[in-house]
């Protein structure tokens, strides 16, 4: 045998692991976005770090004070803050033992405080979904939050469909009366309803991030409210709180008299948005150090 031939078999053998070798690379990319897609859906089921939350919850305040504006401008309803509502539910059912025939109507205004404090309860309901995924989970934080920019553009689009403008300058006569427009005001509510069960799962002084009265209390209690030369986490987070609601109504407002109701919220949808990717970004809880190992036994 000719010394070609004999190396005939050697190349041939080189050339069939070469074809296998290059058959084989699909598959080693498939493993590769597995293994992508498992390492991003792992990073999706963390729990996020409460105490590095502050950014996104102070967002939530801030839009608390924003959307809270837009419905008081209009008919002198929050539709995030509920105590007045339910609290006025109850003042129209007084009213029935008046003696007054006028006093025994059902008005617009409590009609508007009915549908607020309903789509509100609606929308913390839908927060029941987080428990089942995991109320801290980062997957939860993030989707949670883009259905409440869902709820608020569907807000925005009732409102643009509604055709009322104007903002009111008495109680008697609110700028909001159509039926669409009660769409509209259900929706942002519901909107808020979600967000107050995002916040309050983390358990952080934003409380609900809604709702400020019981972040007051606990901020003129606090004993170390004068100690302004030392940091001090639970009263400085309840300040943030109440700045950014402050700042989100006095934004809110301006944003209101220029663009309406419909662009005002349109906007909210876009700062919903960005709060959503924000979640992504958020340190994850540190992870607890096993316990050791008791020794064995001689």
């Amino acid at each position: 045998m000719s010394p070609t031939e004999k190396t005939l078999p050697s190349v041939s053998t080189t050339a069939a692991s070469s074809v296998q070798g290059h058959a084989a690379d699909p598959e080693q990319g498939k493993e590769g976005e597995g293994s992508n897609s498992n390492s991003l859906w792992q990073y999706l089921m963390t729990d996020v770090d409460p105490k590095e939350s502050t950014g996104p919850l102070a967002a939530f305040c801030f839009m608390t004070g924003y959307i809270d504006v837009i419905s008081f401008s209009a008919i002198f309803v929050w539709c995030g803050f509920q105590t007045g509502n339910f609290a006025q539910l109850g003042l129209a059912i007084a009213r029935l033992w008046e003696g007054n025939p006028q006093s025994r109507d059902f008005h617009i205004a409590d009609q508007q405080a009915l549908c607020s404090l309903i789509a509100f309860n609606l929308g913390a309901f839908l927060g029941r979904i987080g428990d089942k995924i995991g109320a801290q989970k980062r997957l939860w934080l993030v989707l949670g939050t883009f259905i409440q920019a869902l709820l608020t553009m569907a807000g925005a689009i009732a409102f643009w469909k509604s055709g009322e403008y104007a903002l009111a300058t008495d109680r008697e006569y609110p700028a909001w009366r159509n039926v669409v427009s009660f769409v509209g005001l259900a929706f942002i509510s519901a909107s808020l309803g979600l967000q107050g069960v995002l916040g309050k799962r983390l358990n952080t002084a934003f409380g609900t991030t809604i709702v400020l009265t019981t972040v007051w209390v606990e901020l003129m209690t606090d004993p170390s409210l004068f100690n302004l030369r030392r940091k001090v986490v639970s009263r400085d987070l309840r300040l943030i709180a109440a700045g950014a609601l402050f700042l989100g109504a006095f934004v809110g407002r301006a944003i209101l008299a220029e663009i309406g109701y419909a662009g005002a919220l349109g906007v909210a949808v876009g700062l919903r948005v960005l709060i959503a990717i924000g979640w992504a970004f958020v340190k994850a809880k540190p992870k607890k150090a096993a316990a050791p190992l008791a020794p064995s036994g001689a």
